[in-house]
């Protein structure tokens, strides 16, 4: 704990230091239409340094703003509203006058009527933030009617392959939250959890490649945080139905807000089909006396499965503003379905000369019945000075997500030879404690003004885990089915972490910016086999440093930035329930896992354009030691066992480019690509393998007249490298088209997706010292869907202020 401590005093130390700094200055005003003389409400306000916003707010009922705590300077103060031209005001704040009244401003009505105005500009699909990159799925019409995973396929630096599992440059390590806090639907399982959660209900993507001090060090690769729709004040509300071939849902939210209370409900059920094809053929090999490898089994096998999954989930959130400095803010959400993973598997087993040892057919009935509910309450105090918050926020989740199956194994008589049950009963408790404070400053220089955030704050999280599982089996296949105890046991696994951090964010006039922190963990593990009596304990420290630092220089950036993250051992990872479904490909989890420990380093440059281009390039670096892959061996009967390892290390080198434009005002077009140098090595186990890897993307769509839209999306993945193989390229592409009617109250999109190809083929090949082995898989992905939306009610931007809300960004995932 003492770095811990020195962390905080050094915090403590800062804002006595800082704290004689403050913001003086003070804008007032009053907007009046130029015709009528009547005020003008709810119109923006905005405080502008050049293209950065300071600062902004709406006037009230009588037309009149206030904004304080304003730092010294010379600034564009920007007034707007619909129907009204938007009209820019030089002003200036000084020691000798920090206070000013700019008076009754008079607003000129635009020409037309509101009812013959067009907006011509559109948001641009992916957005550059600085410290993320923000994906605006809303915008994109080809989401509607799909799943999240659909949606990933097309963000900037993820790669999502054809069974929905996302890696972020190369780096599957992944953090996902939703609204900026954990799920633990997506720490069980993340590409199951994506196909079952509607693109619908998806405003946004953001991508965080490096991550400051005041994020949890978990996630190697980084962060995404999946942000859903809101609703602002008044009262609306949306209902949609989705038919295909593949995806099915339906849906609907309602939204209420006050000045000081909030209220939204929403519920969606869902469907979504998984078909598919697998052929492998493996080799087993065994070492010789003289160190030669000799072949001694091969195995051939045939799967075909074709499932369907049903699930809803429903979350409701309240919020309460006692008055203009206090923040409460509460949610629940639920989550549940079934997923049948069932399959028929034909399997051969010779010896190199072709001799048959073995051959059956396995028939494999799995389900997985998973729920999930979450509760988190959180206060917020706001102050006086703009930007200085003090919040408590906790956060309670439970998760039961429990893994059932039969097995019946027949002769190539059809006789039925041997039978398996397997359960596993298991459960994810968290708890979590969170308090964070923000303190900012403003220091006039002769030259330059500087702004000053700095951040402290302290973190508890606490996770129960545990897996009860049991076997019973009937050798002959005819008789009762039998415990077996070797395969049966009860294992608890509490995970306890405490942290700490400290950052300080200062941004110039002169468009400097550096963001430096550090954060500390303290992580103790304790697990239990009760059945066998058998125990682990460890405990680790972690001091995390990170800093990033940028300068604009007329619409272009230029940042360098660097940290470290943690990857500790996911629940997936952890539990040592034998999967056995498939006889000859058995998998388990690894309790005894280390933590992974990453160093990111990142060289970026930005440059916009008033015309609507945007171009972001990053070359990137990341060194990760203990990094952990899944490993298989082959035994002499052709079995093979896959379990996750602590290899020594991977390395990648990358360099990622993503252009955005808006050629014409109706079309908009963006793409990527990222290429990256992977390198892993184990010298314990005299392996390695490297190689280079890409992926592109375009996405274009195009406004027509009458309410009429039109998407294409395409990507290719060059496929990735394991340590032990290596997967083929795969690609996706999609298209749709919109149109909205009832005053654009309703839409209805038609979508597909692959439609020029019914399956999309990967093959996998891999090679260790006990085997070498081709897999071939033939998805099917064809799809078309017709979703229908149905908006009603009124919103506005006069809503009260935003909750926080627990963020457990090392919570596994992602």
């Amino acid at each position: 704990m003492k770095h811990l401590l020195t962390l905080l005093l050094l915090g403590a130390w800062l804002t006595s230091a800082l704290a004689q700094v403050s913001n003086p200055g003070k804008l007032t005003g009053s907007l009046t239409d130029s015709s009528t003389t009547k005020p003008v409400p709810f119109a923006t306000v905005a405080l502008m340094d050049g293209t950065k916003l300071v600062t902004g707010t709406t006037t009230d009922g009588a037309g009149a703003f206030v904004l304080p705590n304003l730092p010294l300077g010379r600034y564009t103060l920007m007034l707007s509203f619909v129907g009204y031209r938007s009209k820019p005001l030089a002003v200036t704040l000084t020691d000798a006058q920090p206070i000013l009244h700019v008076g009754s401003i008079r607003m000129i009505a635009e020409g037309k009527t509101l009812s013959e105005v067009t907006v011509a500009g559109q948001k641009a699909l992916v957005e550059d933030k600085g410290d993320r990159l923000v994906y605006n799925a809303e915008k994109d019409i080809s989401n509607a009617g799909g799943t999240a995973a659909d949606v990933l396929r097309k963000v900037p630096t993820l790669s999502v392959d054809l069974d929905g599992n996302v890696q972020m440059r190369g780096n599957g390590n992944i953090k996902v939250l939703i609204n900026g806090k954990p799920s633990a639907m997506m720490a069980r399982n993340l590409a199951d959890a994506l196909r079952q959660m509607p693109a619908n209900t998806i405003k946004s993507i953001e991508v965080i490649t490096s991550p400051g001090a005041k994020y949890d060090a978990e996630g190697s690769a980084g962060i995404i945080n999946i942000i859903t729709k809101k609703a602002l004040q008044g009262f609306n509300g949306s209902a949609n139905a989705t038919a295909g071939n593949l995806n099915r849902g339906i849906g609907t939210s309602l939204n209420l807000r006050k000045k000081k209370f909030g209220f939204s409900l929403s519920a969606n059920g869902y469907q979504f089909r998984n078909q598919r094809q697998i052929e492998s053929t493996r080799t087993g090999f065994t070492t010789a006396s003289d160190g030669t490898r000799q072949p001694v089994s091969i195995l051939t096998q045939q799967n075909s499965a074709d499932n369907t999954g049903t699930g809803g989930y429903g979350e409701m959130s309240a919020e309460y503003d006692p008055d203009s400095t206090n923040h409460i803010n509460f949610s629940a959400n639920v989550w549940g379905g079934y997923y049948p993973n069932n399959s028929t598997v034909f399997n051969r087993l010779t010896n190199p000369s072709g001799e048959e040892l073995q051959a059956f057919r396995n028939d494999i009935r799995f389900s997985n019945p998973y729920g999930n509910g979450q509760l988190d309450l959180g206060y917020t105090k706001t102050f006086k000075k703009t930007g200085q918050e003090f919040s408590i926020l906790t956060q309670f989740s439970r998760m039961p997500d429990n893994y059932f199956y039969d097995t019946d194994r027949y002769n190539t008589a059809e006789q039925l030879i041997y039978r398996q049950h397997s359960t596993n009963y298991s459960r994810n408790k968290e708890y979590t404690f969170q308090t964070d404070y923000t303190h900012p400053f403003t220091i006039n220089g002769r030259r330059d003004t500087t702004t000053i955030k700095l951040e402290a704050g302290l973190k508890g999280i606490l996770r129960d885990i545990g897996s009860e599982y049991r076997v019973t089996q009937s050798l002959d296949g005819l008789g009762e089915l039998v415990l077996d105890s070797t395969q049966s046991n009860e294992f608890n696994y509490v995970q306890k972490v405490y942290s700490g951090y400290t950052s300080l964010r200062l941004d110039t006039k002169r468009k400097w910016s550096l963001n430096a922190g550090a954060r500390f963990e303290h992580t103790a593990i304790q697990g239990d086999f009760v059945t066998t009596k058998t125990k682990l304990a460890s405990q680790y420290n972690n001091l995390i440093p990170s800093i990033t630092l940028s300068k604009g220089i007329k619409g272009q950036t230029i940042k360098v930035s660097y940290t470290q993250r943690i990857q500790r051992p996911m629940v997936w990872y952890l539990n040592p329930w034998l999967n056995q479904s498939d006889p000859k490909n058995i998998q388990t989890g690894n309790p005894y896992l280390n933590p992974e420990l990453s160093h990111a380093t990142e060289l970026s440059y930005n440059v916009s354009t008033k015309k609507g281009l945007s171009l972001n390039t990053a070359l990137y670096w990341r060194f990760t030691n203990n990094a952990i892959e899944y490993l298989a061996t082959v035994d002499a009967s052709g079995t093979s066992l896959t379990t996750p390892q602590n290899i020594a290390q991977r390395k990648a080198y990358g360099l990622n480019t993503n252009i955005t434009s808006q050629p014409t005002k109706n079309w908009s077009l963006n793409g990527g690509v990222d290429l990256r140098y992977v390198d892993l090595r184990s010298p314990a186990l005299n392996q390695g393998n490297s190689g280079i890897v890409w992926s592109t993307n375009l996405n274009t769509s195009y406004k027509l007249p009458n309410n009429y839209t039109i998407q294409a999306n395409g990507n290719f993945n060059s496929g990735w490298i394991s340590l032990q193989g290596q997967y083929t390229g795969f690609y996706w592409h999609s298209i749709s088209a919109k149109r909205e009617f009832m005053n654009k109250q309703a839409s209805l999109t038609l979508g597909l997706n692959n439609p020029f190809y019914q399956r999309v083929y990967q093959t996998n090949r891999q090679s260790a010292p006990t085997f070498e082995s081709q897999t071939n898989y033939a998805f099917f992905r064809r799809s078309v869907r017709l979703t229908f939306e149905w908006r009603f009610g009124q919103m506005n931007t006069g809503g009260g202020k935003k909750g926080k809300k627990i963020s457990n960004d090392d919570k596994d995932g992602r």
